[in-house]
């Protein structure tokens, strides 16, 4: 019989070779729009953001072009400062305790204890919730009238206080109380699943050379995840410089603007203070904040596959 894919002489029918043209071109054409869409509503709205932090434009944009006299404002600003200098505090100290308590659970889980399953999920629900919800809880256990405050004095210890809340000097410690329980357990999750990676072998082998598990873990596991750690800290910096609903939920940038970070700082001025110009010019900056820790977190990436 004569195959019905092949026309005279043997080669391919002009229907086959269309068919598998429109099956090369499909995949592309399906994820056209969405590629479009991203490239407009992302990468157009940053070009345009870039643009009007280079106006003077306050209330709504305009094209009156001042250079970089907006960034010349900026670090002029007190509050703008204040913000950086906080989400300094925050951000280092939110990476910090997370990494320590992150690998701190992931190395309890990793000794095959009871229940591991229900303890894994007990240390990951926070991260299921949102930063508002995590802000909201918060605001209530750290409210000196209503959380944990009035409940250790309606015991009796009248003399204890704890108001960080409403200190100005010691809200932006709230922020990383808060932050600190929502995402510590997916930085567990990271280390536990690279733990798990690691050749049992390695640590048999450290062990009967009469090593200690404290030792073996620091001298040996963690080298082997130096991987880990690393997008862990690309990850958790990240979530600190975009940190906006956890302020605005927790603190609302007060008292003042004491717990102010750059985020609810570019808001501010410009969906409220009417300066579209100057927060454009903030929201560059922590552009810039963003791409400096993620370009290297991509560098490393792609890198690590080359070699692998």
């Amino acid at each position: 019989m004569k195959n019905t894919s092949t026309a005279r002489g043997g080669h391919p029918a002009p229907r086959a070779s269309t068919l598998s043209g429109w099956q090369a071109w499909l995949p592309r054409l399906v994820l056209a729009p969405s590629m479009a869409i991203s490239l407009f509503f992302v990468y157009g709205f940053m070009l345009w953001t870039f643009i009007l932090s280079l106006t003077s434009s306050r209330m709504l944009p305009s094209y009156d072009f001042v250079g970089f006299g907006q960034y010349a404002r900026l670090m002029q600003n007190e509050r703008w400062w204040v913000a950086s200098t906080n989400l300094m505090i925050f951000g280092s100290l939110f990476v910090v305790i997370c990494l320590v308590i992150g690998v701190l659970l992931a190395m309890l889980l990793d000794q095959k204890i009871r229940q591991e399953g229900a303890l894994r999920t007990i240390y990951l629900y926070p991260m299921a919730l949102s930063f508002i919800v995590t802000g909201v809880v918060w605001k209530w256990l750290l409210n000196p009238s209503l959380g944990i405050q009035a409940m250790v004095r309606s015991w009796g210890f009248e003399s204890f206080r704890f108001d960080w809340l409403v200190d100005s000097d010691m809200v932006i410690y709230t922020l990383v109380i808060a932050a600190v329980w929502q995402a510590s357990g997916f930085v567990m999750a990271l280390f536990l699943a690279g733990l798990r990676g690691i050749d049992d072998s390695i640590i048999k082998a450290a062990q009967l050379d009469g090593a200690s598990l404290p030792r073996v873990y620091w001298r040996v596991v963690m080298p082997c995840l130096r991987p880990v750690v690393f997008s862990a800290v690309m990850i958790l910096a990240h979530i600190a410089i975009k940190s906006f609903d956890l302020v605005v939920a927790l603190t609302g940038g007060g008292p003042g603007y004491a717990s102010d970070l750059p985020a609810t700082f570019m808001y501010a001025h410009a969906f409220n203070r009417a300066q579209i110009g100057l927060g454009s010019a903030s929201a560059m900056l922590m552009l810039g904040g963003v791409l400096a820790i993620l370009i290297p977190y991509l560098y490393s990436e792609l890198r690590s596959r080359r070699h692998g």
